[in-house]
């Protein structure tokens, strides 16, 4: 106790004199110091700052977090034969030359996670990947299991994929608990939240953490790719459940986490609520989601971009090709501006390019600042509506300059097995990217198995298939329905008419596999 008394006195004398502060912290009066010396500290960081426990706040928000799971149809790959091209083919019961096609395969399969309750007549609020099928299945029941283990089904009344979130609805002859979303817009680094969900079907688990990063954008290039980061520890199973603030409040819902093992490493994110509060309440209410729409592909500005154009590092984006007769288009940007503010916010890497204006409702005019041939220009945009995340995908496949082939072992039914290839619907979209009439019917090659017959014929990606053995294909049901009755009638090859850009439209002889 001596030593303790003795630097106590020493301090308190110390103090008195008016060369104090100097003494005591090494520097002269009024000079910084460290931003955690012990005395800046004691002034941020009161001594309640910090919860003794989590216990009292969970007790009250625990009844309204809820485990959802799904029942769906799955259908599987049928086994290939191993002896495929061998004397021994026939051994393995080839469905070629049965007389009968097979039938598609299926298997049950479940889904986990987690969700909450925001209202007491039973809405509940989750990710649209919980409650989404699994590849080609069909989700036939969703269940809603609350704390006390009470079961209740659930009806699905909205889903967002771009947002990935969704609304569902139990009923029951009394009000249900719930929890409110809070602003998240107040969260600031540093921040305690508790995560609550199923992780791996656990049942209730409570995980606390700080908040470690404000509106993390992952490049994922969606319009919604601005995240809370949490080190909360979050896994499989969480996705749906709320991260709450030290009041209780929703400011997030636990979404994804970055793992290279699978389980937390401690980077997990959630979309803020400021995000998610108004897409629910449209969800809620059976109202479709718009969200506004350039039509552009842009590049973030990185450090060797923004050198060879000698421009600030990590503002705005560069626009790499842009939509014939989109908004970007009529509004006269063109492949190489720099976008650097839409509607008076600047483009950064937090605030991407496809998070303003898919936040813009279609139809707004909004100015747009840019930089073209190092000079800065304004120009008008009406805002268009964003495709779907479907037709979106459309136009990135069909993109005149790529090429690609099938991945091994993607199965797409019976004209992948048979002919080699992968064939969508051709859209007016489609075709005017491939510079064909609108009002064209057919069926566009996506991939070619390099392997098959089709690929040694030179078809490739971006061909247009208008008829198989001269009956017209309007749909991929009508090119599965001509294959299926060639391989029931044992025949070799299906005729098929090809158009290929620029060229006219020929006949094409191609074996089945």
């Amino acid at each position: 106790m001596k030593p303790v008394r003795y630097a106590y006195g020493l301090t308190s004398a110390l103090l008195v004199g008016g060369a104090a502060i100097s003494l005591v912290t090494g520097q002269p009066a009024g000079a910084q110091v460290a931003r955690n010396a012990d005395n800046m500290i004691n002034r941020t960081v009161p001594v309640d700052g910090a919860p003794a426990s989590f216990a009292d706040l969970t007790e009250q928000l625990q009844p309204a977090v809820v485990n959802i799971s799904t029942r769906q149809r799955v259908e599987v790959q049928q086994q290939q034969n191993p002896f495929a091209g061998t004397p021994f083919e026939g051994l393995f019961g080839s469905r070629r030359g049965q007389g009968q096609p097979q039938q598609p395969q299926t298997r049950e399969a479940q889904s986990l996670g987690s969700g909450f309750i925001i209202s007491a007549d039973g809405f509940v609020v989750t990710n649209n990947h919980v409650v989404s099928p699994t590849g080609r299945g069909t989700v036939e029941e969703i269940t809603v299991t609350m704390p006390d283990g009470t079961e209740y089904p659930a009806e699905l009344v909205g889903n967002d994929a771009s947002s990935d979130l969704a609304v569902l609805k139990i009923q029951r002859g009394t009000p249900f608990p719930f929890v409110n979303f809070g602003d998240s817009s107040q969260a600031r680094v540093g921040d305690w939240v508790i995560a609550i969900g199923n992780p791996f079907g656990l049942g209730g688990t409570v995980t606390s953490g700080i908040v470690s990063a404000v509106y993390r954008a992952t490049n994922s290039g969606g319009a919604y790719d601005r995240y809370i980061q949490t080190d909360a520890s979050i896994n499989r199973g969480n996705s749906g459940g709320p991260l709450f603030d030290m009041q209780g409040n929703v400011i997030g819902i636990n979404n994804a986490i970055f793992s290279p093992s699978g389980g937390s490493v401690g980077i997990g994110f959630a979309i803020p609520a400021e995000i998610a509060a108004p897409i629910v309440d449209r969800l809620a209410q059976g109202l479709d989601i718009e969200r506004g729409y350039l039509g552009v592909r842009i590049q973030p500005v990185d450090d060797d971009l923004a050198a060879s154009l000698g421009l600030p590092r990590n503002q705005g984006e560069l626009v790499q090709s842009v939509e014939p007769g989109a908004a970007a288009a009529d509004a006269g940007i063109r492949a190489g501006d720099i976008v650097v503010s839409v509607n008076g916010q600047d483009v950064t890497p937090d605030q991407t390019l496809s998070y303003l204006v898919a936040n813009i409702e279609p139809g707004t005019r909004v100015p747009i600042v840019l930089l073209r041939d190092g000079e800065r220009r304004r120009v008008t945009a009406t805002v268009g509506r964003r495709p779907s995340d479907e037709e979106l995908r459309e136009q990135q496949m069909f993109d005149p300059d790529a090429e690609e082939e099938m991945p091994e072992g993607e199965d797409s039914g019976v004209i992948a097995e048979e002919l080699g290839l992968q064939v969508i619907d051709l859209t007016p979209r489609i075709a005017r990217q491939l510079g064909v009439d609108p009002d064209l019917q057919g069926l566009v090659i996506g991939a070619v198995n390099p392997n098959s017959d089709a690929g040694r014929k030179g078809l490739r990606r971006g061909d247009i298939i208008l008829s198989a053995n001269y009956n017209e294909v309007a749909s991929i049901a009508d090119l599965e329905a001509i294959v299926s009755e060639a391989d029931r009638a044992n025949r070799d090859a299906v005729l098929l008419r090809i158009q290929r850009r620029g060229s006219p439209a020929q006949y094409v002889a191609v074996r089945l596999n």
